[in-house]
């Protein structure tokens, strides 16, 4: 090939090379589009604003737990086994002293100096400090605390004015919408985690925990340790959560926080009343699907022995077909149902056993007259 051709050719593949590839294509380096249209303005974006229009209101919650002295004999053979001091936190008797066990968490202000966290952050405290984002540290009182929903509120003993969060509406976050976890963990302000939206009713039974009465909201956005009741916003900088759970070991990467609106219904409760009535008639459920007949029906896993289902006649493998006026699709619709009756007010209950209907009257109780029995 003469060198005329040869540079010819040269000059058309580098023509032809500019045009399927331009230059301002080639030069870029390959950037996750997620983060790309996050980062156009780094300095005006969402999730600065969100931080900023809520951030503030965001504190630390340290609370404390005065453990007395245990009373073990000298003699014990249970400390000649270090492994056992090592498992089970158990002192030496020579050493068994009064102590203070900490624990922190997060919160964020909600009311005149009304704190909104959750109840295992404070749980057993005998005093809780609550961090603000200036650096005051204040004492806060516990207002009320409900275990069943992990919701406590507090009180700051001080005076304002305080930094109020903008609290959200729930019922209209989407899958896939944005969400941005909020903490102070050991004192750190305001670390910032942002993810997705991946469910929005996540029933705690499918996690393994039977104790709580929650539907959470599933979030890929990392929960750290420490940031357990934090605000979980949405991309306006509004509360549509508090961070409460996380996923370990395998599944690991997901979080779950407590709706917004079901939170500030329970803490209206223990604001008005210090506590919380959970209208309860005795009951676990089971959602079974029919993927062949795309339908589900909700069967009788339990019945608490002397409560009102037992009473009542309610059976295990009984299917709840009505409760009320309410046709029966899922389980959170018998819990709904239940919980808008209220107590000691009779409700009707229609169940399918084998082949046969029949029409139940149930009184529903509070959740503590349950555990008492």
């Amino acid at each position: 090939m003469t060198k005329y051709k040869r540079n010819n050719l040269i000059l058309f593949s580098a023509i032809t090379l500019s045009v399927l590839c331009p230059l301002n294509v080639i030069s870029k380096p390959l950037i996750n589009s997620k983060f790309n249209a996050i980062n156009q303005d780094q300095n005006n974006s969402f999730i600065n604003k969100a931080i900023e229009k809520t951030g503030p209101s965001v504190v630390t919650i340290d609370a404390q737990k005065y453990v007395k002295k245990r009373n073990f004999s000298v003699d014990s053979q249970l400390f000649s086994d270090p492994y056992f001091e090592r498992f089970f936190g158990l002192n030496s008797p020579y050493n068994n002293q009064p102590s203070i066990e900490q624990s922190q968490g997060s919160g964020f202000i909600f009311g005149d100096g009304l704190v909104m966290t959750n109840a295992h952050v404070v749980n057993g405290s005998d005093e809780v400090i609550v961090g603000l984002v200036n650096g005051k540290k204040l004492k806060g009182k516990l207002i009320g605390q409900d275990l069943f929903t992990d919701l406590a509120v507090l009180k700051i003993e001080g005076e304002g004015p305080w930094p109020k969060a903008t609290l959200g509406d729930s019922t209209k976050i989407k899958v896939g919408d944005w969400a941005i976890a909020v903490g102070n963990p050991f004192g750190l302000e305001n670390t910032v985690t942002l993810g997705i939206i991946s469910n929005l009713k996540r029933n705690v039974n499918q996690l393994g925990i039977y104790d709580k009465k929650l539907e959470l909201i599933q979030t890929d956005a990392a929960i750290n340790p420490g940031n357990s009741g934090g605000p979980l916003l949405n991309s306006n900088g509004e509360v549509i959560g508090i961070n409460t759970l996380i996923r370990s070991g395998p599944g690991a990467g997901l979080s779950f926080a407590i709706p917004i609106n079901k939170a500030k219904e329970i803490a209206d409760q223990l604001v008005k009343n210090g506590k919380v009535i959970h209208p309860m008639i005795g009951i676990s459920l089971i959602d079974e699907n029919n993927f062949e007949m795309n339908d589900n029906q909700v069967k009788v896993g339990y019945v608490v022995p002397n409560s009102p289902a037992e009473k009542s006649g309610i059976m295990i493998s009984d299917i709840i077909i009505k409760v009320g006026n309410k046709d029966i699709e899922r389980a959170s619709d018998v819990v709904s149902e239940i919980t808008k009756n209220g107590i000691n007010k009779e409700i009707k209950i229609l169940i399918k056993r084998r082949n046969r209907f029949i029409t139940l009257q149930v009184i529903p109780t509070d959740i503590s007259n349950l555990q008492n029995q």
